[in-house]
């Protein structure tokens, strides 16, 4: 195999589509796998369609998940630029060669006739609108005589018929399409700019680009881009088409339907790690049942041989699971960096917590939790005292003799002196064997009582982390506000 050279090439017209992101992914790891260059290219050709700020958003976005690119917009060298709409000159160099050969030629048309002509095809029922070679037989003269009038034109792909345009495809393997079903694609547009088609091609062989991994709506446009690569005589990339991404109802993964757009998921509080992990796994599996993956074992594991044809269906219940599961994985002082920052932005954001004490949240919440964020909204009882109770908590827990009951564990707590978490739970044990009822007479309304619901992690790892003082006075407010 020859230098592995591979590019992920967006346009600038938004945000990262997860799509967009599995795209740049399967290419990172393929490159960080086979020891090659992975390169950022900024294909912002279609001007009407450009949206500022977008490429700054497109390079966040990409650092975030950890997609570090070899060579991109910052760069000039060897291969630079790399934004297409630096390179307007290298284009017009290599479209007259194209003319010169006859395998592209000047189009005059009007969009009234253009659109005359897709009227009457459609008509005529045919399977697609194609251009009908109307300006390939213009003379020299003719031609020399619309450009020096300075009449709009475009620059079209001279396809011939009854050809059979050939290529091999790494996931999709021979692949084969009939040239009269290939319209004479636009290559340079009205603007001056490059279509993509054309911009693509020329950059991605004079930036030695190895292997074009790219999504499976692409697959069509290929025939295309064979038949520019044949006329230039150049070597052909080796193609790799990506299956689709799908709803669970198999439609096409659209914003129609929910976040599509990484920095989505990023602002919802998904750990990068979880996502990236779970748009590996959209359309690509070792061969094994292994789902759980770090960056450095998909590097290990990825094979383009191991990508499916069918499309991916994106399960928002799976990446639920792996966001949990990586949190999980993650050191205590990874998360209280995290935490410390959801802090900043909650209703809590003016007051002081201690590490040690936001640690002790961490290990008490860490296999309750999918969301850092949830070590805040599902527990908010650490924080601050509850000033409702839980109604369905208080008809089963909440009796008569309740607060006798509660009144008991106070006094047996404010004797304590430094209690630990054993400590409180040899007292609750006492009070309960004197009152001669059983540990979850008391567990149950001390829980209401502390925290005003009836879920959580073990009474007493929440009394030990409150602490004493703290656990006497929210006792005490129970017993003044339960009736």
């Amino acid at each position: 195999m020859k230098s592995v050279r591979v590019r992920f090439a967006p346009s600038p017209t938004g945000y990262l589509h997860v799509g967009g992101l599995r795209t740049a992914l399967y290419n990172y790891l393929f490159a960080r796998k086979n020891n090659g260059k992975f390169v950022l290219r900024i294909e912002d050709t279609d001007r009407s369609r450009y949206v500022e700020g977008a490429v700054e958003n497109l390079i966040s976005a990409l650092k975030w998940c950890g997609l570090d690119f070899d060579e991109g917009p910052q760069d000039s060298g060897k291969f630079g630029p790399y934004l297409q709409s630096q390179r307007l000159d290298i284009y017009q160099k290599y479209i007259q060669e194209l003319i010169v050969k006859g395998d592209a030629y000047y189009c005059f048309c009007s969009q009234e006739r253009l659109e005359e002509l897709k009227k009457e095809q459609q008509k005529q029922k045919l399977p697609q609108a194609k251009y009908d070679k109307h300006c390939l037989t213009l003379s020299k003269s003719q031609i020399d005589n619309n450009l020096t009038n300075k009449i709009p034109f475009v620059v079209r792909l001279n396809v011939r018929s009854n050809q059979k345009i050939i290529f091999d495809d790494i996931i999709r393997s021979h692949v084969e399409f009939d040239s009269n079903n290939v319209d004479d694609q636009v290559l340079i547009k009205s603007d001056g700019y490059p279509t993509y088609h054309f911009a693509n091609i020329v950059d991605d062989h004079l930036m030695e680009i190895s292997h074009v991994i790219r999504g499976e709506e692409w697959l069509s446009s290929t025939p295309k881009h064979v038949l520019l690569y044949d006329s230039f005589g150049w070597d052909r990339p080796i193609f790799a088409h990506l299956p689709l991404l799908l709803n669970p109802d198999r439609s096409k993964l659209s914003k129609r339907q929910g976040d599509v757009a990484v920095e989505d998921y990023r602002a919802k509080g998904y750990l990068k790690e979880a996502l990236v992990n779970f748009v590996a796994l959209l359309g690509w599996n070792a061969g094994d049942d292994k789902e759980f993956y770090l960056m450095n074992e998909l590097i290990q594991n990825f094979s383009l041989e191991r990508v499916n044809k069918s499309g991916a269906v994106f399960d928002i219940e799976k990446l639920n699971w792996l966001n949990a599961e990586h949190l999980r994985k993650k050191s205590n002082d990874e998360i209280l960096l995290m935490l410390k920052e959801n802090l900043q932005k909650s209703e809590f954001s003016n007051q002081n917590y201690t590490n040690e004490f936001l640690i002790l949240i961490i290990e008490a919440m860490k296999d309750r939790v999918s969301f850092v964020n949830e070590f805040i909204t599902n527990c908010q009882y650490f924080y601050t005292a509850p000033t409702e109770y839980e109604q369905k908590s208080i008809e089963k827990n909440w009796d008569s003799e309740t607060p006798n009951i509660l009144r008991k564990i106070r006094d047996a707590f404010i004797s304590l002196k430094d209690p630990t978490k054993e400590d409180f739970e040899l007292k609750l044990t006492n009070a309960a064997t004197e009152l001669n009822i059983g540990k979850g007479k008391l567990i149950h309304p001390l829980r209401l009582a502390i925290s005003g619901i009836s879920t959580g992690p073990g009474v007493f790892d929440i009394v030990s982390i409150l602490g004493k003082d703290e656990v006497v006075k929210r006792i005490d407010t129970a017993l003044e506000k339960i009736k």
